[in-house]
């Protein structure tokens, strides 16, 4: 059995992963998700958030060897905690995420990006230093292969994303980069390009490179398929021990 904790990404909270929490259990494997700061219940004020927050709040959660997995932008938060303190971390997972690349923000790194689908939905709110997404075009961009309560649980659930941590740069060093790390690229991602998730899965051992036929919210789309992926992450990750 292998600890998992579970880190969603921009304007998501810990209810997304209500469907993979007991895929893994059927498995044998124990799983957790948390808010980040000013995500989904945590009401820490968004001119507070800071890339630094969710990485103390990710070390937090941690007391025993953990298989992080983190989804879309929280590739930075999971790597800032490692870079933070990895003693509790056995294993980094990206699931269609931005990996690091160290002196980049998050930011560059989208704007580095082939092409920019995500652009014509992004709503920003200067006075709270949020961004969110346009309302009539978030099925297409991150649920178009969910089922119809998925989509509504996030219809209901997404919150606004404080711009701060995502403009932050992060360096790495053998800290987060010596860490047994996998990628899981979505082929059927409307939202961060699939030939862009396959450029920063080059950050990560060619034998840890895995796909999804899935969009970005694979949570939604197909958790048992996603369970069964990280089972296989934890069976390798156990071998190598």
């Amino acid at each position: 059995m292998s600890e998992f904790l579970l880190i969603h990404g921009s304007c998501h909270g810990a209810w997304c992963w209500h469907r993979v929490i007991p895929a893994l259990a059927a498995l044998g494997h124990s799983a957790r998700a948390i808010d980040l700061p000013g995500h989904g219940r945590d009401r820490t004020p968004f001119d507070q958030v800071t890339l630094d927050s969710y990485a103390q709040a990710i070390c937090t959660a941690l007391d025993s060897p953990t298989i992080v997995v983190g989804h879309s932008m929280a590739g930075y938060p999971i790597t800032a905690a490692a870079e933070t303190d990895p003693t509790h971390i056995s294993a980094l997972v990206y699931l269609c995420a931005y990996a690091p690349v160290s002196g980049m923000t998050l930011g560059d790194m989208r704007r580095a990006g082939p092409h920019q689908p995500l652009a014509p939905a992004i709503r920003v709110n200067k006075y709270q230093g949020t961004f969110g997404f346009d309302p009539a075009q978030t099925n297409a961009l991150f649920y178009h292969d969910c089922d119809a309560q998925a989509q509504t649980l996030a219809t209901l659930c997404l919150t606004p994303q404080p711009i701060a941590p995502q403009e932050t740069v992060l360096t790495l060093t053998q800290r987060s980069q010596s860490l047994p790390r996998h990628y899981i690229r979505c082929t059927d991602d409307r939202a961060i390009p699939p030939e862009y998730q396959a450029v920063m899965a080059g950050s990560v051992p060619a034998a840890h490179h895995t796909t999804l036929p899935a969009s970005h919210s694979p949570f939604f789309a197909c958790p048992d398929a996603l369970a069964q992926r990280l089972h296989t992450i934890a069976q390798h990750s156990q071998a190598a021990t």
